[in-house]
């Protein structure tokens, strides 16, 4: 590989705070412009748009699917792009985030108001296509900057913390149109997707400039084709078999598990609160987009969840978390109930609450993956990171399209009208109980799963210890029972049935 025609995509440098945040700032993106279509999408689409909430959700629900599988491809195209000349010439990753700088601008044209059905369906599938093939490339940028453990939370942390700050401008800037443009005015919504628009193609080429990836050497081609000639059957079918086997894993079932089933609440409270706040409670939409930006607060709560991970855990964070998510619904539950006079002060005083917890939600998992490859390597002597990172994003966009589908359903069959400024009581019901009960099962389902997670600081450790003794050479024989039960019970195999030879 002829390396000094590539300027600084192969090029090594530090990993300093700065070229932390030139690598998180993605994440701007990532976290920002998925809270405003969750926040506002199927409002606008069923205010502004003309579509019916049925219409509207399965725009959602279609792109999500096509988004799920799009994730899977894109893992194993940006791995297998190294092969042509764009791919030597501007990084296996790198190409992908330099085309999307202008790409992504596309983000502007799904806010059009008075289209028709096909249109706005044709503007969010790209949306989510080229959110993808920018994200996938992206996420495996720290595996490939550095081998370094520290330096790779840096990494993460980074880019979680810019992630809230996205998520809180993502509500902000809503907003603030709404208030000086008016919550009726479509041009609000159109105004924020340029804005955010440029901000992501902004975000993206800072992140282009200040991240590397490592070169393909022949040794990893070489490696590669032999795997390949080993690979017998469908290519499909094979990488279909890969895909299922990591469900093997006792400790990853019970990660996925309480990551769909907390983000798809958080994405169903989403869907559903400015309805919420507009239709059941009257207050503006103005007010509900400040009160979801009160994940402002959410850097703060990021920072301070990395220590208490490492002091008490997840499943202590986990249930600390959905306990605050579950007091706070049943606080919005009461001003439904009520409807006290003060309601808007309650309503921002129960939505600071629920943030909080929120922030937490949304730190747990990821902080948690990073544990789960080593699982994985102690039973089959791979490391298979990015496989499990891309069963993770396509269950969780196939789960989160189906249950927003479900409340385009729900509100279509309890009576909503589209653009209709007072809706029935029976809708009102339906949205609260979509809210509150749907979000809140969710989240209780999820504590029940938390509640027997064992992975923690000190049980990795174990897992991590014996991982380096059998890869010295040492015999599993010589295992003591301690560290035998912690391994069975987090990988759910048989200590005699890990670390099995390698069939040549």
């Amino acid at each position: 590989m002829e390396k000094e025609k590539i300027s600084n995509v192969y090029k090594p440098r530090k990993i300093t705070v700065l070229r932390s945040i030139g690598f998180g700032v993605v994440d701007m993106m990532g976290g920002g412009a998925f809270t405003i279509i969750g926040a506002w999408l199927l409002f606008f689409y069923t205010t502004f748009a003309g579509l019916n909430a049925v219409q509207a959700a399965s725009i959602i629900a279609i792109a999500r699917i096509v988004d799920a599988v799009t994730s899977l491809i894109m893992g194993g195209l940006t791995d297998n792009f190294y092969k042509t000349k764009l791919g030597k010439l501007f990084g296996r990753r790198h190409f992908f985030l330099l085309i999307g700088i202008p790409l992504i601008l596309e983000f502007s044209l799904i806010w059009i108001a008075k289209m028709n059905y096909w249109y706005y369906l044709t503007s969010y599938l790209l949306f989510e296509i080229i959110a993808a093939m920018v994200l996938i490339p992206w996420e495996t940028l720290p595996t490939e900057m550095t081998n370094d453990y520290d330096k790779r939370t840096k990494l993460s942390s980074t880019r979680l913390i810019i992630s809230s700050i996205g998520s809180f401008l993502a509500t902000f800037i809503p907003g603030q149109l709404f208030k000086y443009m008016g919550q009726n005015n479509a041009s609000s919504f159109l105004i924020n997707g340029i804005v955010f628009s440029c901000i992501y193609a902004v975000c993206i080429f800072i992140s282009y400039k200040s991240t590397w990836e490592r070169p393909v050497t022949e040794e990893m081609i070489n490696e590669i084709n032999e795997r390949s000639k080993k690979e017998k059957g469908n290519f499909i079918l094979n990488q279909l078999k890969i895909y299922i086997s990591t469900l093997k894993l006792k400790t990853f079932r019970k990660h996925l598990a309480i990551y769909l089933l907390s983000f798809t609440a958080k994405d169903t409270f989403n869907a559903v609160f400015a309805y919420f706040c507009v239709y059941v409670l009257s207050v503006s939409a103005t007010t509900a987009a400040n009160v979801l930006s009160l994940s402002l607060i959410g850097p703060l709560i990021i920072f301070i969840s990395g220590f208490l991970m490492i002091k008490f855990g997840p499943r202590w964070l986990y249930t600390v978390s959905f306990t605050i998510v579950l007091i706070s619904l049943a606080g919005f539950y009461m001003l439904f109930s009520i409807k006290p006079s003060n309601i808007t002060v309650l309503l921002f005083a129960i939505g600071f609450v629920y943030n909080i917890g929120l922030s937490i939600l949304t730190f747990a998992p990821w902080n948690v993956f990073p544990l789960i490859p080593d699982l994985d390597e102690i039973i089959t002597r791979q490391h298979r990171a990015g496989i499990y990172a891309a069963v993770m994003t396509f269950v969780r966009k196939s789960t989160v399209a189906v249950a927003t589908f479900f409340v385009g359903i729900i509100l279509n069959s309890s009576g909503y009208i589209k653009g209709k400024a007072t809706q029935s009581i029976e809708v009102q019901n339906a949205i609260t109980y979509i809210l509150v009960f749907g979000t809140g099962i969710l989240i209780l389902l999820a504590l029940l799963f938390a509640l027997t997670f064992k992975l923690n600081k000190k049980t990795h450790s174990v897992i991590k210890n014996e991982l380096e003794r059998l890869k010295a050479g040492g015999s599993k024989k010589d295992v003591d029972t301690d560290t035998s039960k912690v391994i069975e019970e987090l990988t759910g195999y048989k200590y005699e049935d890990i670390w099995q030879e390698i069939e040549s």
